[in-house]
């Protein structure tokens, strides 16, 4: 686990420049240094890269709105030696290519570094067809992806460097929504504050629900941690954070399918008699108003008044 502190906020501000805005700097200055790095698309952000398009038209590659095409490209590329980036909003990028990702990445035994946008609920004025909470749960279900869910814009470049440095199949969820700082990006949790004895407890935020996890624990006696990097997941971080509590008790907050991570948190914990609340994206019922994004998480608990109260039930009972 990470001892390395948290930067100091910035005045609180949000981010000037977007997730998505990030990526696109990033790989396209990529594509510059590494002859082995292409993009495929399937028309979404086709303007962002219009310009690398222009520079390297034999690695920027629209297929149009072809989405199982647009994985069988990568597939294919990835077999002639070359580290494909495959980005789309996240319905189209993981749930529709679903069969593609198991056969032209997984079962060729090839990577590719998929890059999301719109997870969950961020574009939830376009409706149900743009939401997916479900992403990091399907692609759970497939061996050896690694995956990293960035909580400010200025996490996403070493996270990305991290993928094209990798042979690995990697997904990376960028979102709009954003933590007001940035954390430490390194492998493994990351310690963001801790009472002033045994605490009793320990709270996991994922990526980019930190701020309203630590706003709505507010003072109450826990150890909270932060990761990016959902998988691999930190289980000796974890384990060693909870054996300094008082209680084996973890409440995990996570921005998508509530209980993504409840298996990790059980295994991690094995030899330990501990209780687990997860808190996420309800499993029960769609929730089909399309609304802002932060009324999604507000619906669905993840706002800090409803985060605090469901840490206040369960720490205290």
């Amino acid at each position: 686990m990470s001892t390395r502190p948290a930067p100091a906020a910035e005045n609180g501000e949000r981010p000037a420049k977007t997730m998505r805005d990030v990526f696109v700097e990033t790989v396209t200055a990529r594509l510059g240094e590494d002859d082995r790095l292409a993009v495929v698309l399937a028309d979404i952000s086709a303007d962002s890269f219009a310009p690398a398009a222009a520079r390297w038209p034999d690695r920027v590659l629209n297929v149009g709105i072809r989405e199982q095409a647009m994985i069988g490209v990568a597939g294919g590329l990835a077999l002639t030696g070359l580290r494909p980036v495959v980005h789309s909003y996240t319905p189209f990028l993981v749930e529709r290519p679903f069969e593609q990702l198991k056969i032209s990445i997984g079962h060729q035994g090839v990577g590719a570094v998929l890059v999301s946008i719109g997870g969950s609920f961020d574009a939830s004025a376009a409706g149900r067809t743009h939401q997916a909470p479900g992403d990091v749960a399907l692609l759970d279900t497939l061996p050896g992806w690694r995956v990293h869910v960035p909580g400010h814009p200025d996490e996403v470049p070493a996270l990305l460097r991290d993928a094209f440095d990798s042979e690995d199949p990697v997904y990376v969820r960028l979102s709009g929504p954003t933590n007001s700082r940035p954390m430490p990006v390194g492998a493994g949790v990351h310690p963001v504050r801790s009472g002033p004895g045994p605490d009793r407890g320990v709270v996991l935020a994922v990526g980019p629900v930190l701020d309203q996890t630590v706003e709505g624990v507010g003072d109450l006696d826990v150890t909270v941690l932060y990761t990016p990097t959902v998988r691999p997941f930190d289980a000796a971080g974890l384990a060693e954070a909870v054996g300094r509590a008082r209680h084996a008790d973890v409440l995990l907050v996570e921005p998508y399918l509530a209980g993504t991570s409840a298996h990790r948190v059980a295994s991690a914990l094995e030899a330990v008699p501990h209780r687990l609340r997860s808190l996420g994206v309800s499993r029960d019922a769609e929730l089909r108003a399309y609304g802002t994004p932060e009324e999604h998480m507000t619906a669905h608990g993840l706002d800090a008044t409803s985060i605090g109260r469901a840490a206040r039930e369960f720490f205290r009972s």
